[in-house]
């Protein structure tokens, strides 16, 4: 789909589109998406303060998305693949800040020493490396710095089924939140709804010893996408001590 119709499309976001123009293209494919509903009080070291925990019935959720970072470039350039197509795993909670919900990334690996480290510099992003391979219904990481394992083979239909209130709450988020020793990043995105369709899990390996409290046991939902065509901004700064 073009861009301008991408654009053009905002019945299905709680705000408006932000009024500066876009900054960045990217494509996130072939989204496994693993959630689990987690404790307060095991969440609230992990996010800072300045962000408030967002809730679902009155319980936080984590989750852990594994996709296809692809043809993502700056606005009025071409994509280069050997630094825009990779393979990237988030950890990532649901925060709420100015007004407006969003994400909080825990952790983010990217399968490519070059583009987590252009990635990292350009966006202040926690991105860092981590061995990623993808074959089909099979995608499995490793990281020796830090202990982390994840391994998922998995099969997913073909026919979308419907977005249930919790899949639009866990997936449909237009900002996300980071935070810097000095600031508070905040980025808006636009994209069309996600559209889902049923994940059969046939093998399951997560093991993050740092997030061993929260990604305990298996998932409360699962989903698969076959992905968004993604339109960001540039990041705003918020320095920490005016919150």
């Amino acid at each position: 789909m073009r861009i301008r119709e991408i654009l053009n499309t905002t019945e299905h976001r709680p705000w408006k589109l932000p009024d500066e123009n876009w900054k960045f293209y990217q494509e996130w494919n072939d989204a496994i998406f693993l959630h689990w509903q987690v404790d307060l009080e095991d969440l609230r070291e992990f996010v800072p303060q300045e962000l408030e925990i967002d809730l679902f019935e009155g319980k936080p959720w984590v989750s852990v998305v594994a996709f296809t970072m692809e043809k993502i470039r700056p606005k009025n350039l071409p994509a280069f693949s050997p630094v825009s197509n990779f393979q990237e795993i988030n950890i990532r909670t649901y925060v709420k800040s100015n007004g407006k919900t969003g994400v909080y990334f825990l952790s983010i690996e990217g399968g490519s020493k070059l583009s987590c480290k252009i990635a990292k510099g350009v966006s202040e992003l926690p991105y860092r490396f981590s061995t990623i391979k993808r074959s089909e219904n099979l995608y499995e990481s490793s990281n020796s710095e830090f202990g982390d394992k994840l391994k998922i083979e998995y099969e997913h239909g073909r026919e979308e089924v419907p977005t249930t209130e919790l899949d639009k709450w866990l997936i449909e988020r237009y900002a996300l939140f980071q935070d810097t020793k000095k600031s508070i990043n905040e980025f808006e995105i636009h994209h069309l709804p996600w559209t889902v369709h049923e994940l059969k899990i046939k093998f399951l390996e997560v093991s993050y010893p740092r997030f061993s409290r929260l990604l305990k046991g298996g998932p409360h939902r699962i989903c698969y996408s076959k992905g968004v065509q993604v339109i960001a901004w540039g990041k705003k700064k918020n320095e920490r001590g005016n919150y």
